[in-house]
């Protein structure tokens, strides 16, 4: 017999009730989390393009495929997570979404000592493979340094606002997102300006922002009367739980880190441009970062969504929710593109206006905004795969899109075709209409009511 859950008073169940207000009450904290969340490296290259040299933006700013390479696997891991503790809680099985949040924090805490020695001693290998300007190279390791010295910060909240968007509070994790984006803000100016630290000042401003908000979340995990409440006697791996987060997560997991890591190379091929083009692109992207906001926010909405819908056996409601969730994406992402194309000398400026890193940074933007219709498609209907459970399909192919197809078309446009900058920025777009026939061909023929995780709590095993 399944037992009950309790609910706090922040979750959410999403199994009865309008789709599209869950999706968009759900979203829109979720939305303004992550908009204060890209603060933090906003805020960090605002402050060096201002305040202390084009070499050290472009360092900053460059990095990012780096540290996406190695959060992005723990990222995917933690969305097998959210899955797995969404379908239980929506099934109402509360042991089994006590076991899932403990495993979790468990193996993030481990992942995180991993990642941080990894990050640093690879360091110098990936910037030779991005070919980094060797003006860049100082900072960039400073910089990449500090940040994986304290990635455990980043890791810890982002598995706690995961595990309370799994029960339908995202409410919180935006409030603590405030609080430390604040912070960040405060602190780069400080070290930066009032102290003249330069690159490690952002840097350290990161790290210890992230770990205010980790402190945080812990605390209302620790604090919370429902079934996702952390106890230290609780911290305990359940092999049975770890088998499901590694089965839904891994190869998500492995789909970020690769695309990522593919993405190193992509940096490389505008890296060979110089300083001017490196510093255009990293606005360019920076802006792309938010505009793309929206469309990941639903998406993360329509996993959850999907997944407690799921839970009870209600596959045609999550279905509709997921088409709920594309076309409020579409209105969305169209309306701020509308905004962004003749504005964007003025926005590429705001982080850099020196005249040369404008105009590369303007060039690249309006290639990439008409775009973003494809990002809709191939991200809401992933988010709803994931939520259903189907991890690996969503895997392969954003592998293929993003990584094969993409360096397939870089190397031989750039080796036998034309080696300039604008046709090198366009592999993004074609990776992502890819992505998006392939990924609405899979969903038309998948059956999602086959694709649930929650098992028979009987013959759970022992904890290790």
């Amino acid at each position: 017999m399944s037992v009950q859950v309790k609910r706090a008073g922040h979750s959410v169940d999403m199994t009865q009730g309008s789709v599209v207000g869950h999706l968009v009450r759900f979203a829109i904290p979720l939305l303004l989390g992550n908009l204060f969340q890209q603060l933090y490296n906003t805020v960090d290259l605002w402050v060096v393009g201002r305040y202390v040299s084009n070499e050290a933006y472009s360092a900053v700013g460059t990095v990012t495929p780096i540290i996406n390479m190695l959060i992005g696997f723990f990222l995917g891991l933690a969305s097998g997570a959210g899955v797995v503790i969404s379908q239980y809680y929506g099934a109402k099985k509360e042991e089994q979404v006590r076991q899932t949040v403990h495993t979790s924090l468990v193996m993030t805490v481990i992942l995180g000592i991993v990642l941080t020695v990894v990050g640093i001693l690879i360091i110098p290998l990936m910037l030779r493979l991005m070919k980094t300007d060797l003006q860049a190279v100082p900072e960039a390791t400073t910089y990449l340094t500090i940040y994986f010295a304290g990635v455990l910060g980043l890791m810890l909240y982002n598995m706690g606002s995961g595990i309370l968007r799994a029960v339908g509070d995202s409410n919180r994790p935006f409030y603590f997102l405030v609080v430390s984006a604040l912070l960040n803000i405060a602190l780069d100016l400080f070290f930066v300006i009032g102290l003249g630290m330069g690159v490690e000042g952002v840097a350290y401003a990161t790290i210890l922002s992230q770990g205010i908000s980790a402190v945080l979340i812990l605390i209302v995990l620790a604090r919370s009367e429902a079934c996702i409440q952390l106890r230290l006697r609780d911290l305990k791996v359940s092999l049975h739980i770890l088998r499901q987060i590694v089965r839904i997560g891994i190869p998500s997991a492995l789909q970020m880190a690769i695309t990522s890591f593919s993405n190193v190379f992509v940096q490389s091929y505008i890296n060979v441009f110089g300083l001017d083009c490196m510093s255009g692109w990293t606005s360019c992207t920076k802006i792309d970062q938010f505009l793309l906001l929206p469309v990941q926010s639903l998406a993360l909405a329509a996993t959850t969504f999907v997944g407690q819908n799921l839970g009870t056996g209600q596959v045609d409601r999550a279905k509709r929710g997921t088409r709920c969730a594309l076309f409020l994406s579409w209105g969305i992402t169209m309306s701020l593109s509308l905004i962004v194309v003749p504005t964007a000398p003025f926005l590429v400026a705001f982080f850099n206006d020196k005249p040369e890193v404008v105009a590369y940074g303007v060039m690249f933007l309006r290639l990439l905004c008409p775009c973003y219709v494809l990002v809709c498609i191939n991200q809401i209907y992933a988010g709803s795969l994931r939520g259903a459970g189907i991890s690996q399909a969503p895997t392969y192919i954003m592998l293929f899109s993003f990584v094969l197809f993409r360096q397939i078309y870089l190397y031989i446009l750039t080796n036998y075709i034309v080696n300039v900058p604008l046709p090198v920025a366009a592999g993004y777009p074609l990776g992502w209409l890819v992505c998006s026939i392939l990924t609405l061909i899979y969903y038309s023929r998948v059956d999602l009511a086959g694709s649930r995780v929650v098992e028979d709590p009987s013959s759970m095993p022992e904890k290790v």
